[in-house]
Order: structure tokens, then sequence, then C-alpha cells
């Protein structure tokens, strides 16, 4: 922020700092490259960007209007804010007439990033983004949880805002579920569209919005913010899992997951916990995204010799929309509410050869599929093998008729004891997705959804 010193947001000069100029960097003034010499020297605009040498500094740069640079319209102005806070003080709250000063283009954006994603990559992100955007718009959620940090969308004009998440599925439905609390607060009109970089080891609803599989640095961050200014609205489906245990006797409160990617019972749940299990013992060596996956591919293959989970089908009772469905012999079942499951694999597509409904995160239907177990699973990810399609519904209602059997929510994972699990729709989320990072598969639904608009 700026002392309330009375400077209008137009006028605003540079903000020159002294050393640390980015490699390949050239001066705004004689175009040569800054940074070049083994010493702190040259200067860097903190809000735009440009470079000059020192000797080509000159007084009428230093009072030049800054402009912000090429993130002009996702930086939040110091001014901006001082002026909100003044007019907070005068019991104002007409920030759409300050804010129609910075353009019909400024989206001012939030990073929410998780310091512990990604081999701590989160914590270097924390620092680039603070360097290229304002730090007071930059937080990370393991000190500042999402509900304290998306308080600042109140003091932006209305639907304007949109949030970069830098952590995997699991921080992208926490910053979500802080969303859901500003709706039942009356704060609708402040939502977010909300942008995804994956750090975590599945990332498969960032896949399914075109964010990727996951983020090592492959692109530096200025890319990362050209992508998000570049990205379009959609809608994203998410539903309440209502999971009642049996018994006349229960006096306990149903428990209740939202979901936003999957819920499965069988060999991937079953996986899941394994992995979850041995995580919470020893954190610290499962920080590689790579030793993660052949963590997973040793518990399922395991499962492949012990199938822990076989005669599913005679354990449970499965209706769709209230109508009640035949099992053959399966091993687990598996609820989709987007196109990606298992880190990267289209599940209800399958090998692609034969002609199903698309799945889609955003048409209030749900896909329900049946594996015959472990080895299944892998046949599936690798294209060898279809998935047993139950169908698509509105409402699942899944029953546990006896024995302990594994589930997961969004990689959530638990042991469940006989009980009623029912999954209804409960509301969208505003997203954002980049068609930059399309897949040959993504393209190829993406057109065959258009065919299936233009038809209707």
């Amino acid at each position: 922020m700026l002392k309330n010193d009375g400077r209008a947001q137009d006028t605003m000069p540079h903000h020159w700092i002294r050393g640390n100029v980015p490699l390949c960097s050239y001066c705004v003034v004689c175009k040569q490259q800054c940074g070049s010499q083994p010493k702190l020297c040259d200067y860097r605009c903190i809000w735009c960007q440009k470079t000059v040498h020192d000797e080509c500094m000159k007084n009428s740069l230093k009072s030049e209007k800054c402009d912000f640079g090429e993130f002009k319209n996702l930086i939040i102005p110091p001014s901006y804010l001082t002026s909100i806070n003044q007019m907070r003080k005068d019991k104002k709250t007409d920030y759409e007439g300050l804010a129609s000063k910075l353009g019909t283009q400024w989206t001012p954006l939030i990073i929410l990033a998780n310091s512990r994603s990604g081999t701590n990559m989160g914590e270097g992100l924390l620092g680039e983004f603070r360097i290229l955007l304002n730090p007071v718009q930059v937080f990370d959620v393991t000190k500042t949880p999402p509900v304290k940090a998306l308080q600042l969308c109140t003091l932006l004009p209305y639907h304007s805002a949109r949030v970069l998440v830098c952590g995997g599925d699991g921080t992208v439905g926490w910053v979500l579920d802080a969303v859901d609390e500003m709706k039942i607060k009356g704060q609708e009109k402040y939502i977010p569209q909300v942008a995804v970089l994956p750090l975590g080891t599945g990332n498969d609803l960032s896949n399914t919005l075109g964010w990727g599989t996951g983020y090592a640095g492959e692109i530096p961050v200025t890319q990362v913010l050209r992508n998000v200014m570049d990205a379009d609205g959609i809608k994203l489906d998410r539903w309440k899992v209502q999971v009642t245990n049996k018994g006349y006797y229960n006096l306990r409160k149903p428990k209740e997951f939202t979901m936003n990617n999957y819920f499965s019972v069988g060999p991937d749940a079953l996986m899941a916990l394994n992995f979850h299990a041995h995580r919470e013992k020893a954190p610290s060596l499962f920080s590689s995204r790579i030793l993660n996956k052949a963590v997973y591919l040793f518990y399922g293959t395991k499962d492949c010799l012990v199938q822990e989970c076989k005669d599913l089908n005679k354990k449970v009772e499965l209706e769709l929309d209230g109508e009640r469905v035949d099992l053959p012999n399966l091993e687990g079942i598996i609820v989709l509410n987007i196109g990606y499951w298992g880190g990267g694999c289209r599940l209800w597509e399958g090998m692609g050869d034969e002609t199903y409904p698309l799945a889609r995160h955003d048409d209030g239907l749900l896909e329900v599929v049946g594996v015959y177990g472990s080895f299944h699973c892998a046949q599936i990810q690798v294209k060898l093998a279809n998935p047993f399609r139950i169908g698509q519904a509105h409402t699942v209602r899944l029953i546990l008729k006896c024995s302990m059997m594994p589930m997961q929510v969004d990689g959530e994972p638990w042991a469940q004891g006989p009980c009623t699990v029912t999954i209804t729709h409960k509301t969208h989320a505003l997203m954002l997705y980049f068609s930059g990072e399309q897949t040959d598969d993504d393209i190829s639904s993406t057109s065959d959804q258009e065919d299936i608009k233009d038809t209707e």
C-alpha cells in the first residue's frame, strides 16, 4: 500500500531497486543486456519489471509513470488498496467506480500456494509470484487458510477476481470449500474463478481443466500468468457424499464429504489407503511425485496377488437414480465426476473403441464404472482394456451390506463398515479452463462435445 498522500492511481512512478536483475533482461534505454557484471548492478522496477543500466538511469525515468507492465491486469496496485482503506473509513463501498480507472480488462489474481506441495516447490513459487505481483495478493495456505485469504475478494469489483491454486487436488478442494463458505455468508457477487497449477501426485482435476498432469518448473512463472489471463471460465459440478453407518442404534451423524473428482470402493481405494497410512508415518519420504507413483504401483501389484476386495458384487447393492443395478463379479466401483482418473487415465472412454456419451464435468451427471481388480485397473490405464460401464446418473446410492471395505473420496481414503453411501449434486464451482495444455484425447473429446452442442 501507499501512504495516503493524495497521489492519484494513474500517476504512480516506477519503484526502482538496484541489483538482482533477471537474466536475459535488457535496458529500456540502450536495449543492451542488463545484470551482466559480477556484482549488484543496474535497476529493476518491482512493478513493471523494466530494467535499466546504472549509467542509463536518468531523472526522467525516476519520475516516469509506471504502467505495471505486462501483468497490469492481474496486479492489485498499492494505491487501490490505499483508496479502499480510506473508503472503508468513510463507510463508502463504491469499489466499481474506483476500479473503473484500472480498465475493463482488470481481473486481479490472488495466489493461494501450498508450500508443502511438490517437493516444496510451492515455497519457491511464492517468492516468484511476490516478485511479479503485489505481495499482498500472494498467500501461503499453510499459514493463511483459504477462508481468510479469499476475503481479499470482497475488496474487489463484483465477479472480477481470479484465484490461482498452486498445489494438489486436495488443496484445490480446500479452496473450493472456502468458496462455498463465501456463498453461505452471502458473498456470491465476489466469488472468484479458480485456476490450478498442479503440484500434487495425481492432479486429475487440473488435467481435466487443461492445466496439465504436474508442474515441475518446465515453463517460467511469467508464462503461467499468461496462461491464466488466456483461460476461459467454465463450471464444475460438486457433489455431496453422505455415508450413513448401518444399525438401528447409531446415534452419530452421517459423515459428509464434498466430491470434485471421484468416489470409489475397491482396489484403487485400497491402494490409496495403504499409501496414506505409510505417508502419515514418514511424510518426508513421500515428497517426490515419481516415488509416490512407484509406491502406488507396489500396492497395486500386491493386490493383484492377494485380491482383498474380491466378490464386491455380493457385498454391495447399487442404485442409479433409484433403480437397482445387477452387477457382475466385480472388485471395485468408481463414481466419476471428471474425465480423468488414476493420474491421467480417461476411465469412462477406456480404449476409445466404443461409442458412449462423453464424460463431462458440468452436466449434472455422474459416470459409474466397475473394475474386475487391480490388474484390470492397470490394463485400463495403458489402454489395453475398457472398464465395465454401469451407467450415468444424477443420484447414486450404494449399500455396503457386510464386512469392511476401503473407500475414498478425491484421494482421501478410509476403511468403512456396513453403511449406505448416497451421492447427490451439491453446487457448481466457477473454474478456469486452459486449452493450451490439451492432449490428443482432449482435442478429440472437445471436438466431439462441440459437435454435440451444434446438433443441440
